[in-house]
């Protein structure tokens, strides 16, 4: 990639991570790109879908690699309700301060407290959001239980 014309974002780097198997959060490949989990677990399972090739945003992709991605983003959606129990999945596929393809895939419970579980993910106070950071060791067995059930629906 010519970083003259495209500007190496954090998506990128992650990309790369992900291609190398260097990367802690990495899940799985997807057809469409690499399921990991967010450096923030709050809600336990927060998952990012990073489009691989890297990409601008949905837009820039053709009819039939938007219908993979959108597809790969819904089957991690059925994992995590598999795995973690989750009753609600949230979507989000903005790239405003990340301007690269990428989409959070959120699990929602139940016993969060209404006054969070009925409103967007990020409305949780900072100490929350950043007060359970991705653990390689915590979170292992989660990965290990996403990465298969995510593998049974491809």
């Amino acid at each position: 990639m010519n970083s003259s014309r495209s500007p190496m974002t954090l998506i990128h780097r992650n990309v790369e991570a992900c291609r190398a198997g260097t990367f802690p959060p990495l899940i799985c490949r997807l057809p469409s790109g690499w399921a990991v989990l967010c450096d923030m677990q709050y809600l336990r399972g927060y998952t990012i879908l990073l489009a691989d090739p890297v990409v601008s945003s949905l837009n820039a992709l053709d009819r039939a690699a938007r219908a993979a991605y959108l597809l790969d983003t819904a089957v991690i959606g059925d994992a995590l309700i598999e795995v973690t129990g989750a009753y609600r999945i949230n979507y989000a596929t903005m790239g405003n301060s990340e301007p690269a393809l990428h989409t959070h895939i959120i699990p929602r419970y139940r016993t969060e407290p209404d006054a969070y579980r009925k409103i967007g993910p990020w409305s949780y106070p900072d100490e929350i959001l950043n007060g359970t950071p991705f653990d390689p060791i915590r979170d292992a067995d989660l990965i290990a239980r996403l990465a298969g059930a995510i593998q049974k629906r491809l």
